[in-house]
């Protein structure tokens, strides 16, 4: 079964193409200024440019659509939902191209799904855990503000493949596993996974839990309040305080973590400072999820970009060892994660969800 992934970015595509689980090739296309210039002109035009690019990579590497056996797409902002495999109907369809819970780029990742499905003669087109992944316990969604619940948005794709994987090679099944799985990059969320579930997890969107390279993490709300009604600020700059222009990145000035480890190992102060300070919130938030899980934590699981640095593994290793064994998982591998999440709605090992709107 030949399976196609792809996964839109904000200024480029990934994409790849399995044969049943092996990857046969894979490709990361960067957008030039100018085609990211052309697709802010509309949703339409973007929508249509990148359904082009995904059908140019998959016939540049000699395959067509008639090829494929089905198709996964990153899964965009929609209503919460659980993990899996979820078809991409008319009524998901509708939700992503309206941006009814939110526009980001992943939004494309189904809607191009579909229309590379169409082409191919109507193939199964999924989505595979989405960013909107809700498992939390109802414990979990309560907040100080009765109309205010927490959210769950993580990286729920990465993170349910690693932890698959892990319990694969522990040789148990993911239902009889408790993990708690750290994803560091641009942003960082930390989530509990119980017995194949992610019970609470930070809601990385939003700008809460730790920081991360470009995210300022919990901060004071009151500070907040503050600042957003001094009039010195518009609410987008104030939103780019805590997302964007955030974090390590605006301490230190840059979001590169291997220029920031060369600047702690030629002695500069403040980026050990830093880059400490994030280690120790990470630490701190994995805390939290062992208490989520009563204790019983089978691994800590550091994935992700950041999980690349040792050095930043190591520091937060040293304060999180006594809760279980640590586990590095350097990277993401999205596309596989995509690829597997289809194959298993294929192969019967497991069955994919329907959607209805809210």
């Amino acid at each position: 079964m030949k399976i196609f992934a792809i996964n839109p970015g904000s200024t480029g595509m990934k994409a790849a193409l399995y044969d049943d689980l092996n990857m046969i090739w894979s490709e990361s296309a960067e957008y030039s200024q100018e085609d990211i210039d052309r697709c802010k002109e509309s949703d339409e035009k973007e929508e249509n440019f990148r359904f082009s690019n995904s059908i140019e990579i998959l016939e540049n590497h000699g395959n067509r659509v008639s090829e494929l056996s089905a198709v996964a797409g990153r899964g965009g902002l929609l209503r919460p939902m659980i993990g899996g495999a979820w078809i991409i109907n008319e009524a998901m369809e509708s939700d992503l191209r309206l941006c009814r819970y939110g526009r980001h780029a992943s939004n494309f990742g189904g809607l191009i799904a579909k229309r590379i499905s169409e082409k191919a003669g109507s193939i199964p087109a999924f989505i595979v855990d989405p960013v909107c992944v809700d498992e939390m316990s109802p414990v979990a969604h309560v907040s100080g503000i009765p109309d205010m619940p927490k959210r769950s948005i993580f990286h729920a794709l990465n993170q349910k493949a690693v932890a698959y994987r892990i319990a694969k090679q522990m040789g148990k099944p993911i239902e009889e596993c408790r993990f708690i799985v750290v994803h560091m990059g641009g942003g960082v969320t930390v989530g509990a996974h119980c017995e194949g579930r992610v019970i609470d997890v930070n809601n990385g969107l939003g700008g809460y839990g730790p920081m991360s390279l470009e995210r300022a993490g919990t901060v004071h709300a009151g500070d907040l309040i503050k600042r957003c009604f001094s009039g010195k600020y518009s609410e987008k700059e104030i939103q780019r305080m805590i997302i964007g222009n955030a974090g390590v990145a605006a301490h230190l000035g840059t979001r590169d973590f291997r220029k920031i480890a060369e600047m702690v190992h030629a002695g500069d102060d403040k980026a050990k400072l830093i880059v400490e300070a994030l280690a120790y919130q990470i630490a701190a938030e994995i805390g939290s999820r062992a208490v989520n899980l009563y204790g019983r934590v089978d691994a800590v699981i550091l994935t992700g970009g950041l999980a690349n640095s040792t050095y930043l593994c190591d520091l937060i290793k040293e304060r999180v060892s006594w809760i279980s064994e640590v586990i590095f998982v350097p990277g993401e591998d999205e596309l596989r994660a995509l690829a597997e999440g289809a194959y298993k709605v294929l192969t019967g090992e497991e069955e994919a969800h329907i959607y209805e709107k809210e």
